[in-house]
């Protein structure tokens, strides 16, 4: 069956830097889109960023410039990198993964960023 398993969330301060992984297993990694998702307390899970299997990318306008999504299929392993956090982008961080139109979804890591 198809797991995705987070990693590299925490808490860093405003401005800091921080790295998510999200390793895929059970699904041709190679040859689906995988993105990025958030949810902030109260609120509504918000796209972050996708990537194709081609590797272009694609972002919310909240992070352009911040965040960079990418991806090793060999590893299948797509990654988040996120740069000069703030506090609004404190959320549980998800993975999801689209094959044959269905979409899957990993447990989540916390990210808090603290002001």
């Amino acid at each position: 069956h198809v797991r995705l398993v987070e990693s590299g969330g925490g808490l860093v301060q405003t401005g800091g830097s921080l790295r998510l992984s999200c390793t895929a297993s059970g699904i041709i990694f190679s040859g689906n889109p995988m993105g990025w998702y958030r949810q902030a307390p109260e609120k509504q899970r918000e796209l972050v960023a996708t990537i194709t299997p081609g590797g272009s990318t694609n972002y919310v306008d909240s992070v352009k410039g911040r965040f960079t999504i990418s991806r090793d299929n060999a590893k299948n392993t797509v990654y988040l990198q996120m740069n000069s956090l703030k506090p609004e982008d404190t959320a549980v961080y998800y993975c999801n993964a689209q094959q044959i139109g269905l979409s899957y979804w990993g447990q989540g890591t916390q990210v808090i960023v603290s002001s």
